[in-house]
């Protein structure tokens, strides 16, 4: 696995800012917008390993891709689930002009113990580089039957030095789902958005990390079963979070985003933050892909009905059912964007590209 260099991916942090805040001058167009995202025709790019093959911790699902470029490499964190359904975070790296040739290295930290917040899974990436070290924040499953979303209840710490190697900050999760008036016996929560750097006191960067708050507990009714609101917290120092609030919730008048939405994948504009997101509604019965803009990345803007549906599921194959789980990053002057299908990842994961709107 290459090593990684610093001046390198600060070279490409600009350049991901470049394209991510076009220098277009005027003012922000009326009216609400989505990306116009082109599928790749090879999808799912990297699909669950075959069962009795070499690779044996993702033959399950493919999910939650979280995508980092180093030069000419993506290197792509997911959640891989093996024969017995224990789902680790795993790295697969492949070259930006070949995202057809996937090399798989494997889970970069096991499950918690039997009891442990993260004793059957750890899905939902998000990595962060906070001051000198790499932060992998991921999520939980506990061993909890017949809970639903409140197994789901902490966001675990890993942290690296080189992104290769990955040690757990902490047994127990840095976050929980509480802290919010409207749920005081709230438990679930969930990650899965991106991490952002906003100004902090004397110059200092804080941190904002949108995420989940799993609110829905076993049911027949899709709107009490998978309710969900993406919520943020912020931070000093990676590691405790504050400052909890909802930013989005289900809409009961639309019916692909009635039931949940989930964190906020955002990045910043010239003039203002847009986000991709996955929310779920009775129109598919599951996820679909649907994007906000904000003036202040706290206040989100959907637009009317129908407006913010960029990337519903279509087809008779690997996405005919859901989409979700989007994460974006620059490339070139496109953006590209990682997503899962069918399954919560059983199809793998796919991408599409776009050109970026101010």
């Amino acid at each position: 696995m290459p090593t990684l260099d610093r001046r390198a991916f600060l070279c490409h942090s600009a350049a991901v800012a470049a394209v991510l805040a076009p220098s277009r001058s005027g003012a922000v167009a009326p009216g609400f917008k989505v990306h116009k995202w082109e599928r790749d025709e090879r999808n799912p790019i990297l699909p669950p390993s075959p069962k009795g093959g070499a690779k044996e911790f993702d033959v399950g699902c493919c999910m939650n891709p979280f995508a980092l470029r180093r030069g000419d490499e993506y290197w792509l964190f997911y959640a891989g689930a093996d024969a017995k359904g224990h789902r680790r975070i795993c790295l697969a790296t492949a070259p930006v002009d070949n995202l057809a040739a996937w090399k798989r290295h494997g889970p970069l930290f096991d499950i918690g113990a039997k009891g442990a917040f993260d004793e059957t899974w750890c899905v939902l990436p998000c990595v962060q580089q906070v001051g000198k070290r790499w932060h992998l924040y991921y999520t939980g499953r506990s061993s909890e039957a017949g809970t639903g979303l409140q197994a789901f209840n902490g966001i675990g710490l890993a942290v690296s030095d080189d992104l290769k190697v990955w040690k757990k900050h902490s047994d127990e999760p840095i976050l929980k789902g509480d802290g919010f008036a409207d749920w005081p016996e709230n438990r679930g929560i969930a990650g899965g958005g991106r991490i952002l750097e906003v100004p902090g006191e004397k110059g200092k960067p804080r941190y904002r990390m949108y995420y989940t708050l799993a609110t829905g507990k076993p049911s027949k009714k899709l709107q009490e079963d998978q309710a969900k609101q993406s919520v943020v917290a912020h931070s000093d120092d990676g590691i405790n979070w504050t400052d909890r609030r909802v930013m989005l919730r289900p809409r009961s008048e639309v019916d692909y985003e009635n039931a949940g939405v989930i964190a906020l994948n955002v990045w910043k504009t010239r003039t203002r933050y847009r986000a991709v997101y996955a929310a779920i509604g009775s129109k598919f019965g599951a996820y679909s892909i649907c994007e906000a803009v904000s003036e202040d990345g706290l206040t989100w803007d959907r637009g009317e009905a129908g407006d913010n549906l960029a990337l519903p599921p279509r087809g008779s194959g690997w996405e005919s059912k859901m989409t979700e789980y989007p994460n974006v990053i620059a490339e070139g002057d496109k953006l590209r964007l990682f997503y899962c299908g069918n399954g919560y990842g059983a199809t793998g994961i796919g991408t599409a590209v776009a050109d970026p709107l101010d």
